[in-house]
């Protein structure tokens, strides 16, 4: 049974705006999914209908099987936790410590797992040397590693991350590529919304591309990135690597910098 099913689900916003429509697809426990496309696609009220924190209009939203509908946006949070865009709008407490640690206490788990998951969470992200700050005493890309760790501490099932890469610098997308795949070997699936096409085709092995309020296509880094249609109605741009190689005559099917730097030191495609 997928982990996460929408069946024919469209959303309108109070005033009648329609966000989304007709979205039909699953996505299986433990994939890495990351939905590609420009702002307005609907992409964050889609993520936003994983966890409860929106209810869809029409259609049904199953998570681990159970319609969203019928269950609080807290119940629905046990399964899957929910990393915002701005971590600003997520934090709340006054030490490191106490807000990775809110969303176990919340729980009820006992005080041991509390501070374990705590604690593993606080190392994965690089803040166990901080957990005295305050949180708006740190840099806006630390704090978005408070807002990822208060989520990983729930050890929910499914973790979605909004715009991770956001103001990270190389360190920093080097640590969330670790925690991705620490989330991997623990089976959580993960999704994410981004605009770094670079960062979603080295760390993500499907992608959802969505325009016009719909889901256009699915599909491997490969498959999305050399279908020059899809681009252009999504409005999007290759990974730097793919351009690179393309411009290079290495070919259009490279899109990781490890693939580039495989082919540039096979000295194979390139023209004069």
């Amino acid at each position: 049974m997928p982990i996460i099913e929408f069946r024919d689900v469209t959303f309108a916003y109070p005033n009648g705006y329609s966000a989304v429509e007709h979205l039909s697809f699953s996505v299986e426990a433990g994939a890495r999914i990351a939905i590609l496309g420009q702002n307005g696609a609907g992409k964050t009220t889609t993520v936003k209908m994983m966890d409860g924190l929106l209810r869809p209009s029409s259609g049904k939203v199953l998570i681990d099987g159970e319609d969203t509908r019928e269950h609080t946006t807290a119940q629905m949070s046990r399964i899957a936790g929910y990393v915002f865009q701005n971590p600003d709008d997520q934090i709340f407490h006054n030490t490191v410590g106490e807000e990775i640690a809110f969303g176990p206490k919340m729980l009820k788990l006992d005080a041991d797992t509390v501070e374990e998951q705590s604690k593993w969470a606080a190392t994965i992200c690089g803040l166990g040397g901080q957990m005295e700050e305050n949180p708006y005493d740190l840099p806006l890309s630390v704090r978005k590693f408070v807002t990822i760790a208060s989520v990983l501490a729930m050890r929910t099932r499914i973790v979605i991350l909004d715009e991770p890469t956001a103001g990270q610098d190389y360190r920093g997308l080097n640590r969330l590529g670790a925690i991705l795949e620490e989330l991997t070997n623990r089976g959580v699936t993960v999704i994410t919304i981004t605009h770094d096409m670079q960062f979603a085709a080295e760390h993500f092995s499907t992608f959802f591309v969505m325009a016009h309020k719909k889901l256009l296509r699915t599909g491997t880094a490969k498959e999305i990135f050399q279908d020059q249609a899809l681009l252009d109605e999504s409005m999007l741009e290759r990974p730097f690597a793919s351009e690179l190689a393309l411009q290079l005559g290495l070919g259009a099917d490279i899109c990781t910098r490890e693939e580039l730097a495989k082919r540039l030191l096979a000295g194979g495609g390139m023209k004069p």
